[in-house]
């Protein structure tokens, strides 16, 4: 069955627990160069909407990116038949020179309950090469065109937490040094409390000593200055917060949220090189996880960790610290490209290729 697209205006994206994929990251994007396109879908079973952000990387060439997305999921064995269906129908509503369609995916990768996946300890190994996960994609599909991206844009590893339960159950859940941490945050007199746009300048300079103590890639200010001016134009069910950890008067950490349809999501964190042993992030997560359940949240999103329990990896110190609170490991398959111009294809992949990668 060949899947049927209509265009409609990003302003009535239906509501989702996706930040990716509401109308208020379109609005972000738009500010930041991206042209938005969203369509409603339906393929057999799938009914549902999606946002598409357009790139042009030069004058001649242009991206397609849906960001976690599709949201709706089909049958595994029917993944990669949907996708290189719902890919034939937006090339015709993408300009002639798009090179490819990556999709972000939010769905859980099978390999997670893949039993062969995990080692004598019940620590899973990761998933398999490219090549293999390519092959089981494309079963059943024409062209065999879907392409493992080189890299993943979103993180596709990350840690829930179910804030159904009570407060102190979610405290149960947690590890006892976390709990710790947490507590020894108060006894420091650490306050939490949530601010605005007019703190986010405050906010950048600890995320840019954040990142130059991390060695991450730092987002310039306009990205965040173009969060919150979104969030001004009230989109539906969904709304960025910026929540700061303070001591005496002095930030000494703070998180970007975004709430969307009951699902709160930890955006960016950042926290000062000095009073480190205040524990503030501790006290700044819990907080956060107890502003959620007031905002009417079930689940927090800690969005970003290692996909293995392994101290070599750059991300394992978020690992470390996310897992503590307690929550459910979930990993999703991450990106992968439709390519339409192949040629061009191969040499962007084989820049990203150059450029290297920062989620594994």
């Amino acid at each position: 069955m060949e899947t049927a697209l209509r265009w409609k205006e990003t302003r009535t994206l239906i509501p989702t627990p996706i930040l990716h994929q509401t109308s208020l990251w379109s609005s972000v994007k738009s500010r930041l160069g991206w042209l938005p396109y969203a369509f409603d879908v339906v393929w057999e079973e799938i009914k549902g909407d999606i946002l598409v952000l357009m790139h042009r990387v030069h004058q001649e060439a242009c991206i397609a990116y849906v960001p976690q997305g599709p949201e709706a999921t089909p049958k595994e064995e029917f993944k990669g038949i949907f996708l290189e269906s719902l890919s034939h129908r937006l090339a015709g509503h993408l300009p002639d020179d798009c090179i490819f369609i990556r999709y972000d995916l939010p769905w859980e990768t099978p390999y997670a309950h893949d039993y062969s996946r995990y080692d004598s300890q019940g620590r899973w190994m990761g998933c398999p090469e490219p090549s293999f996960m390519e092959l089981r994609m494309n079963i059943g599909t024409r062209n065999w065109n879907m392409r493992k991206a080189i890299t993943d844009i979103q993180p596709p590893d990350t840690v829930i937490i179910d804030l159904t339960v009570t407060e102190g159950e979610i405290l149960e859940r947690m590890k006892p040094k976390t709990r710790y941490n947490i507590r020894l945050a108060k006894r420091k007199g650490v306050a939490i409390i949530e601010s605005g746009v007019e703190q986010l300048y405050a906010w950048y300079r600890l995320y840019i000593q954040t990142a130059d103590r991390a060695r991450f890639n730092r987002h310039r200010y306009d990205h965040f200055e173009a969060l919150f001016e979104a969030d001004r134009e009230k989109h539906d069910s969904t709304s960025i917060h910026l929540l700061l950890a303070m001591v005496d008067g002095e930030a000494l950490a703070g998180n970007i949220i975004s709430i969307s349809n009951g699902r709160a999501t930890y955006l960016y964190g950042a926290s000062s090189d000095t009073k480190r042993n205040h524990m503030a992030p501790y006290a700044l997560q819990w907080e956060t996880m107890r502003f959620a359940r007031q905002k009417g949240c079930i689940e927090y999103d800690l969005y970003g960790i290692s996909p293995l329990d392994d101290a070599s990896h750059p991300l394992y110190g978020l690992y470390r610290f996310k897992t503590g609170f307690g929550g459910r490991v979930v990993h999703k398959q991450g990106c992968w490209d439709f390519p339409l111009r192949h040629e061009e294809y191969s040499m962007y992949r084989a820049n990203e290729n150059i450029k290297g990668i920062f989620h594994r």
